[in-house]
């Protein structure tokens, strides 16, 4: 009976003691789970993107091929950046794979080169010709085959013509009737002198030559050829003229062209006409002559368009030594325009052309790239000119920059597709 009275109470005083710890754990709890301030927010999970930058993203913890472990995108970072989507981190081992280089805005004179297309035309004001201004036959040729070499005076063809042996009679008659009529009035001297003037006038607006009228003068006895001399040193670019025919006034008998010095006729486009001037340097190349650079220089913009090709000619000038350059050669001119004053410029080929937009892929860091919109202005050879979107120092990709480009837009578009699939999935969850 003792021993029960005592595991009576020591069950009592048990079940006492363990009521007041439940009730004074219970007391002591209740202020921790009351403040508030003391909770930690849990950061929402967007999803989990591949660890080495590539282009896909899983809704769910797992492991790539290499076995690291995704890593998670928060939604606070992917609100506080909205370019992170794009951005495209590479590993060294991959930048080295794909030959990705880069280069640093830098300010630089932006030197511009116009290319044009020309070809070689006689000077016109080296162009001379034949054409008899009276009516006549040709009775020998000196110079009988087109394309030959002629010098200044040479002979080229003597005619015969009958109001050309009339002039001269004429002339003749009337300086015997000087001599003749030496002590008679002033007044039929006076009549003698003018119809030899008007002999010598005639015959000089046929185009006689001064050296022929004097030799005339001093004898004047009628002959019965003119002989037509060329009046310059150059080549016989065209030859009507054949022995024994018949001309009439204004008839071309020869064209005669001293390419000494020549003209190179470009057509540059409407785009780059605000670069070209004249005065300015030109180089020009042609096929015939590979490695050999003749120098030029441009001296007249034509004031027409031409609107089937949107080009607008040009002449150049240029120096011919040795005969090399011939008539209707094919030219390939380079005109060097300067630059203006230093700019902030990028190699050209860092510019991604997409439509009506321009961006660069900018090195964020090593391994980290971002694809940028930029404004661009004047382009050069190997350079262009940034307006907007860089600084001077950041470095652009110019190499492999498509292939980043692609992946980048890969991501941005997996990136999209996974935030829209983990809307549905959070909301199943609530």
């Amino acid at each position: 009976m003792k021993i029960t009275m005592a595991i009576a109470m020591l069950a009592l005083t048990a079940s006492m003691a363990l009521g007041a710890g439940y009730w004074l754990g219970a007391k002591q709890g209740t202020p921790a789970r009351s403040a508030p301030e003391t909770v930690k927010k849990e950061r929402k999970i967007l999803y989990y993107r591949n660890p080495m930058g590539q282009p896909d993203t899983s809704p769910v913890p797992k492991k790539d091929e290499m076995g690291m472990d995704y890593i998670p995108v928060y939604e606070d970072e992917e609100n506080s950046n909205p370019d992170a989507a794009r951005q495209v981190v590479i590993s060294p081992e991959k930048i080295q794979k794909l030959g990705v280089r880069t280069e640093a805005a830098a300010l630089r004179e932006l030197a511009r080169t116009v290319h044009a297309a020309g070809r070689v035309e006689a000077d016109e004001r080296l162009t001379y010709t034949i054409a008899p201004k009276f009516e006549g036959w040709i009775e020998r040729l000196h110079v009988n085959t087109t394309g030959a070499v002629v010098g200044r005076g040479q002979p080229l063809l003597e005619v015969y013509s009958p109001e050309l042996v009339s002039a001269q009679k004429e002339y003749s008659i009337a300086r015997e009737g000087q001599q003749a009529l030496a002590n008679a009035s002033p007044e039929a001297l006076a009549g003698m002198q003018q119809l030899a003037d008007a002999s010598l006038a005639r015959m000089k607006n046929w185009g006689i030559s001064a050296e022929q009228l004097q030799a005339l003068s001093r004898n004047p006895e009628a002959r019965h050829t003119l002989t037509y001399r060329s009046p310059a040193s150059g080549i016989v670019m065209e030859k009507k003229a054949v022995q024994g025919m018949r001309f009439m006034p204004g008839d071309v008998l020869y064209q005669i062209a001293d390419l000494s010095s020549v003209w190179v006729l470009a057509d540059v486009f409407e785009q780059d006409m605000a670069l070209v001037r004249p005065g300015q340097a030109a180089k020009a190349r042609f096929n015939a002559y590979p490695g050999r650079e003749f120098e030029a220089k441009l001296t007249y913009v034509y004031p027409t368009l031409n609107a089937q090709t949107r080009t607008v000619p040009v002449r150049l000038e240029m120096a011919n030594p040795g005969m090399l350059l011939k008539p209707a050669m094919y030219a390939d001119i380079e005109l060097n325009v300067p630059g203006s004053g230093k700019v902030l410029t990028i190699p050209a080929s860092a510019v991604i052309y997409g439509g009506q937009r321009q961006s660069v892929l900018v090195e964020l860091a090593e391994g980290r790239f971002e694809p940028r919109g930029v404004r661009l202005g004047s382009q050069g050879s190997d350079y262009v000119e940034v307006l907007e979107g860089l600084g001077e120092g950041e470095k652009v990709v110019v190499s492999a920059n498509f292939l980043i480009d692609s992946e980048s837009n890969l991501k941005a578009a997996f990136s999209s597709l996974a935030s829209k699939q983990s809307k549905p999935e959070s909301a199943e969850k609530q």
